[in-house]
């Protein structure tokens, strides 16, 4: 070969220092694309075999090295695959890399956007100027009688080839790092970037430490060494060939999580796209972690990012899963993803396959369904309000569990209580802080659904919208004629009642009702209206002083007729040596139905505390 300088004509004096500046908050990327290119490399050699174009020894170990060396600063990254000529360096090289960059300039130069990767523009390659002050490949083809070649550039448009010393087919990138990037000659930083884009890598990885002292070299020598990534990662496999065991040990690898996952779907298509992956349904530890999912996305095996949501439906990031999607260019911008309509088939699938999982579960296993319920409830319910086609596809399986500790549909919830309430939902939002509601109503045989989690108030006003009929309303919201006592003494002053407690109280504005309750145990329970309470959930939502003046509380104290204490003071309230009696217990009952409907603010528990010790005085004497 006749050695050969030359120049590529771009219309400006250095493309390096835009790539760099385009690329710098992905540093590591320059690994990603190098490396691949070294993947393909190989991958082009087994196909060119297959065909009888290409003989490959029985042998030949197609494998992928990286070296690193602090002593003479180079990175090399080296592969045994197809190789190039001289030609085919000036054309993938020279020409089509180069062109790309001009394209990228004339594309980017005026705009400060840095989220657009470069192997969009055909620029993976050059990603290596990003780190390296000089870029020299010896490659020799796998053709027969081919000549090694090298090439070398400097960061300019400037570039010089000639006769390379290679004698074994394949290919070798040397990096000679600039300074400000040393830090990737670090054998552990770069264990970490390699583990992180190679796990899966179909081909054999190796790392090897140049400059590693001796002692540390025959040490490793006599270990044999392991490749960084497993070839052949699970959701390869056919889903009917896979284990449980193989699906959580595949779980506790990608995700350090020692959790058993509760269940997966493994993603195996082929038609109309490539798609294949698992994903996991994690359990959970707190309500919190549903914002700490992790989907893994790949292109044949290498990794490209974490949480792609032009990929991915947002609300299955909730979850922990991979996906390798080989459709999909490697390097391409979000904005592009976003855009194309192919990834939205994509995504349509990933989110009809969910779907169907979950139905299959609540048909075929509904024992095990009402189990997982309490992990994946929020998941289910932020998809429903995330995604309309989720929402249709899973609206019948949709369950909730009840006061009884068992689980229902809505359906089926409503078509056992249309008789009692039709068309109302009675719900608990704190089971301890609305024990005393919860006691009343299964004492009087009435069922309530549990909805503990932030999600659910968001959760029950999309349902409302959805299904304009049905009404929610929490337990402590409303007075259900079935607690009331038709038989109750109807006797009762109720207007005294009514005026003893508002002065006692020192409230005029306090509502107080007067019910004969079937529970007569209970002395009186505070309400406050389904609208009320949301119109203060919001406030306190949204922080706003001017929101809550709007919406101020209003509370209704209901005292409870039959009760043996409310009669008491029916008769002692006009006893004026007992007044002090009366105010006492007027203001036990008052706090006592506030205390079970939220907690005390720290001066009413200061006084509630001083009375009851009062009361305990006054039993002893």
């Amino acid at each position: 070969m006749i050695h050969e300088s030359g120049s590529v004509s771009i219309q400006t004096e250095n493309i390096f220092p835009i790539i760099k500046k385009w690329l710098y908050s992905e540093k590591d990327i320059f690994v990603r694309e190098l490396v691949s290119n070294a993947n393909d490399a190989i991958s082009k050699l087994k196909k060119l075999s297959s065909i009888g174009e290409v003989e490959l020894d029985g042998d030949d170990r197609l494998i992928i090295r990286v070296i690193v060396n602090k002593d003479d600063k180079t990175l090399k990254i080296i592969d045994n695959g197809i190789g190039m000529t001289g030609d085919e360096v000036k054309k993938y090289i020279n020409q089509i890399a180069f062109s790309g960059a001009k394209d990228f300039i004339e594309k980017y130069k005026d705009k400060a956007d840095d989220a657009q990767i470069i192997g969009h523009f055909g620029l993976g390659f050059y990603s290596a100027f990003m780190v390296s002050e000089k870029v020299q490949i010896d490659t020799l083809s796998c053709q027969k009688g081919a000549e090694a070649v090298k090439w070398v550039s400097t960061g300019g448009t400037d570039y010089e080839m000639d006769v390379s010393d290679k004698n074994e087919r394949g290919t070798v990138v040397t990096l000679h790092m600039a300074e400000d990037s040393l830090d990737f000659l670090d054998e552990s930083k770069m264990r970490e970037v390699l583990q992180k884009y190679f796990s899966f890598l179909p081909f054999e990885l190796y790392l090897e430490d140049a400059a590693a002292k001796q002692t540390d070299k025959e040490e490793k020598e006599k270990q044999e060494p392991k490749p960084l990534n497993d070839t052949k990662p699970l959701w390869l496999k056919n889903p009917r060939d896979c284990t449980d065991e193989e699906y959580k040990e595949f779980y506790r690898k990608v995700f350090f999580d020692y959790n058993e996952p509760l269940f997966w779907i493994h993603l195996n298509m082929d038609y109309p796209f490539n798609l294949k992956g698992i994903l996991y349904f994690p359990k959970l530890k707190h309500e919190f972690e549903t914002m700490e999912g992790q989907i893994k996305l790949y292109y044949n095996q290498v990794f490209v990012a974490d949480n792609i949501k032009e990929v991915i439906p947002e609300f299955l990031l909730l979850l922990k899963g991979t996906i390798d999607c080989p459709d999909l260019p490697l390097n391409v911008s979000r904005s592009f993803l976003q855009n194309d309509g192919y990834v939205n088939k994509i995504s349509t699938h990933i989110n009809k396959k969910v779907a169907d999982k979950l139905t299959s579960l609540f048909e075929n296993d509904r024992e095990n369904y009402n189990k997982y319920w309490d992990d994946i409830n929020p998941f289910v319910k932020y998809g429903c309000m995330k995604e309309e086609k989720f929402y249709d596809r899973v609206k019948d399986i949709v369950i909730f569990k009840t006061i009884n500790d068992e689980y229902t549909t809505l359906k089926e919830y409503l078509d056992r209580n249309s008789e009692k309430h039709k068309n109302k939902v009675f719900y608990v939002s704190d089971e301890k802080q609305q024990a005393q509601y919860i006691r009343m109503f299964k004492d009087n045989g009435m069922e309530a659904v549990v909805l503990p989690h932030g999600i659910d108030s968001h959760f029950i006003t999309f349902l409302e919208m959805k299904q304009n009929e049905i009404k929610f309303s929490r337990i402590d919201a409303d007075l259900s004629e079935s607690l009331k006592d038709g038989s109750a003494d109807q006797t009762v002053d109720k207007e005294a009642l009514e005026k003893l407690f508002k002065d006692i109280l020192g409230n005029e504005n306090l509502k107080v009702q007067i019910e004969g309750l079937k529970t007569v145990s209970v002395p009186g329970m505070i309400l406050l209206s389904e609208h009320s309470r949301r119109m203060q959930e919001m406030s306190r939502m949204f922080g706003g002083a001017d929101l809550r003046n709007m919406f101020p509380e209003e509370l209704t104290l209901v005292l409870n007729s039959s009760n043996d204490l409310i009669k008491t003071l029916i008769k002692l309230k006009d006893n004026e040596s007992r007044k002090d009696d009366v105010a006492m217990i007027c203001q036990q009952v008052y706090d006592l139905a506030m205390m079970s409907h939220r907690q005390l603010d720290a001066e009413a528990m200061t006084r509630f505390i001083e009375r009851s010790n009062r009361i305990l005085e006054r039993l002893a004497e």
